[in-house]
């Protein structure tokens, strides 16, 4: 008999742990020059956007994908195969299979410790392509492109290669992306990331690890700097998230120290913070009170 395959505190706690992340900012921030911050012999660089200019001279590897069928073999191939999954879907033992077959063993990028992705704003727009052209996305009625189809088979493809790769649990893995600014009917600063479809930028968030927008925020001096916005509440309204609990609301804009951060802190849920302030308790409960006699005398 099998026993149920729990996994002890010990054998947790000793796992290799890789950081599952999504790094925003404006064009011209400086998101790609971030690898210059990340050691070039276990980093892996995939070059989406063809836009490696401010990283010419950096020494570390580099890929180069041009189409929605190589990202979904790359992620498989840097994943392995889903046992959950039918042979004839992608990202299943039979689709690794094939791709080992075409590249060799994928022993051959196990140095690679962080996969830098540059970007999944590109790599939206590779996905939207390939999924316009599937069968799916036209009418079975008409035969005419069925544009509600395409979209929803778009954040499909994104969610599920977003997720294999997540599943690649001793692996740092971080995609960079566009940061979009727009006005709200109030005429109000609205930032979101820069993706086709809505899916992806809903759901992003709930897998990875770590939202960080990279951002240039004014110094005491008006001198502008640039740094990591970490906390998803912060005084700027940019879209973050810190699952690893120890970071600050603005870190240095260095992905290798901040990686090491992250990774150098113990977790023992003591950072966490339960209490109310107890202004707005008080304030809470005089309108809970105020309240109830409103509705006391409406009886």
């Amino acid at each position: 008999m099998n026993k149920l395959p729990i996994i002890s505190a010990g054998e947790r706690l000793s796992e290799t742990r890789g950081i599952k992340g999504c790094i925003l900012g404006k064009a011209g921030i400086g998101k790609t020059s971030l690898l210059w911050t990340l050691p070039v012999e276990s980093t892996l660089f995939l070059d989406l956007e063809a836009g490696d200019l401010a990283v010419a001279g950096w020494g570390g590897d580099a890929i180069r994908l041009r189409t929605w069928s190589e990202c979904r073999d790359f992620a498989v191939y840097l994943g392995g195969g889903n046992p959950a999954l039918r042979d004839d879907q992608p990202y299943s033992k039979a689709h690794y299979d094939a791709v080992c077959k075409r590249f060799g063993s994928a022993s051959s990028i196990e140095k690679y410790e962080t996969i830098f992705i540059d970007s999944i704003t590109v790599a939206g727009r590779l996905c939207f392509n390939w999924s316009k052209n599937q069968p799916q996305s036209y009418s079975d009625r008409t035969g005419k492109e069925d544009i509600r189809a395409a979209y929803g088979l778009h954040g499909r493809e994104m969610i599920s290669w977003i997720t294999h790769l997540q599943h690649s649990r001793d692996r740092n893995i971080w995609f960079v992306g566009i940061l979009q600014e727009k006005l709200d009917e109030f005429n109000r600063k609205v930032f979101s990331m820069q993706i086709d479809g809505s899916k992806t930028e809903l759901e992003l968030p709930g897998i990875v690890d770590q939202v960080i927008t990279m951002a240039e925020i004014a110094g005491d001096d008006e001198r502008p700097y640039r740094a990591f916005v970490n906390h998803t509440i912060n005084p700027y309204g940019y879209p973050a998230k810190d699952r690893s609990g120890c970071l600050r609301v603005l870190e240095e804009a260095h992905l290798g120290r901040l990686m090491e951060k992250i990774k150098r802190a113990q977790q023992d849920g003591k950072n966490l913070t339960y209490d109310m302030a107890k202004e707005s308790v008080n304030n809470l409960n005089k309108q809970s009170n105020k309240q109830n006699k409103e509705n006391n005398y409406a009886i």
